[in-house]
């Protein structure tokens, strides 16, 4: 009997060893992360927010001060995070789906990246969820808005700290029933992010009154002439139109818009872009109102003038629509791993990570435990000018808080039963705590 206690006293102590010879060789190891992003296609303005905000976002929970050295390169060297030097390795995937899903897997496999972060497309993500969940390792959807990433395509290893396009609606919807007329149409991008886009619309204005009696109108992204579509638009007798597009081809639809005199025939409700797009509208939209993600100068915290003080002298620019969200995914995952001691597995970090409540450059960011979505302040603001010469084009309307822009669970029959995991996370969250 003694000897038998002896050896599963060793066998014990052995195990210890193991596992603590384990952590210490994790905790020097290098953290490489792999950060999907549009650098040469149609959302390559989203795609240079996203890259900047996450770095960004990466020095500030390192604390570190890129201004106190010679680069940009320099500092994000001597970023460290829960023992773990951090490399990020970034891919251009065009805003084509094959194209990350390739990367993905060659920044997995090959490169031993734990983490994946992107993409501005919502098309690309979809490809991305598999491939992570496959690989069993996590990624944050930044910024891709679709509401099926954490909906219908919603897997356990999918985050995302950014908003999705439901809240957009969820934001304006007391300004829209209240202000404009009742008969919208909707104009949207054929693609999973303007098809799920306006169903996410029509589900949040019709509780608010609007009705939507004309056939969506469906365009392509690589349009240029949009004409024929707009044209469609005039024709259908509606007091709004809504289109749900992105990247840079909005430049091009919205002058088109205002040479085919869309604007002098229905209202044109939309959100507010990125402000190189904004610089770019016709006059005539001063004094529009609507919903935007953010704007540098909107949110009253310490965290956001960090991030536009540093942003300004790194980049020699404002920090711009998607910034922001790239920023806190960076936050998100810089204290999953501080609470893991630099455990990428997803049975380490998803416990770290559901139901996380955080301070970003927004303020309060919340990620729900069921789908993973996080929760924050949204914007409704007018558009005052389109030339100031740092970028500050709007009034703040108001700053709708987390509380009130909290959207619908929508998760696949197959994991309906997270649904349950949310009860002490929503009672917390409307009591702002």
């Amino acid at each position: 009997m003694r000897r038998q206690k002896l050896v599963l006293v060793i066998v014990v102590l052995l195990a210890l060893l193991a596992v603590t010879i384990g952590v210490a060789a994790q905790e020097g190891e290098p953290l490489k992360i792999g950060l999907l992003t549009d650098q040469s296609g149609p959302l390559t303005i989203y795609g240079i927010e996203q890259e900047n905000g996450f770095l960004l976002g990466l020095l500030y929970a390192a604390g570190i001060d890129p201004t106190e050295y010679d680069s940009l390169e320099a500092a994000l060297a001597d970023v460290v995070i829960a023992g773990r030097p951090v490399e990020v390795i970034v891919r251009d995937n065009g805003s084509n789906p094959d194209t990350a899903a390739s990367q993905a897997r060659e920044l997995i496999e090959q490169e031993g990246v734990e983490i994946l972060v992107g993409a501005p497309s919502s098309g690309v993500m979809t490809g991305v969820q598999q491939v992570a969940l496959d690989s069993d390792v996590l990624v944050f959807a930044a910024p891709a808005a679709s509401p099926a990433i954490t909906g219908a395509n919603f897997n356990p290893n999918t985050f995302r700290v950014c908003r999705n396009s439901l809240m957009d609606f969820l934001a304006f919807a007391p300004y829209a029933s209240t202000e404009l007329g009742s008969n919208f149409v909707i104009f949207a991008i054929d693609n999973d992010f303007g098809r799920t886009g306006a169903a996410g619309a029509k589900a949040v204005f019709s509780g608010a009154g609007i009705e939507f009696p004309f056939e969506d109108i469906y365009v392509p992204l690589e349009t240029t002439d949009f004409t024929p579509y707009l044209q469609q638009v005039l024709n259908s007798g509606a007091d709004v139109v809504l289109p749900i597009w992105a990247g840079d081809t909005s430049v091009t639809l919205f002058q088109q818009m205002a040479e085919l005199g869309v604007g002098e025939q229905m209202a044109i409700v939309t959100a507010f872009n990125s402000n190189d797009i904004v610089a770019t509208l016709d006059p005539s939209s001063i004094g529009f109102q609507a919903w935007i993600v953010y704007h540098y100068t909107f949110p009253e915290t310490e965290i956001n003038d960090w991030l536009v003080e540093k942003h300004q002298a790194v980049y020699n620019d404002w920090p711009d629509l998607f910034t922001e969200c790239s920023f806190a995914t960076a936050q998100a995952i810089a204290g999953a791993l501080e609470a893991t001691s630099g455990n990428t597995l997803p049975e380490a970090m998803i416990p770290a990570l559901e139901g996380m409540v955080f301070e970003g450059p927004k303020g309060t960011y919340y990620i729900r435990p069921s789908d993973h979505q996080t929760i924050m302040p949204m914007y409704v603001a007018q558009l005052d000018n389109l030339d100031d010469p740092d970028q500050r084009f709007y009034t703040l309307l108001s700053e709708i808080p987390p509380q009130q822009v909290v959207p619908p669970v929508m998760l696949p029959e197959a994991y309906a039963d997270r649904v349950a995991m949310d009860e002490e996370f929503m009672a917390n969250l409307m009591a702002g705590s």
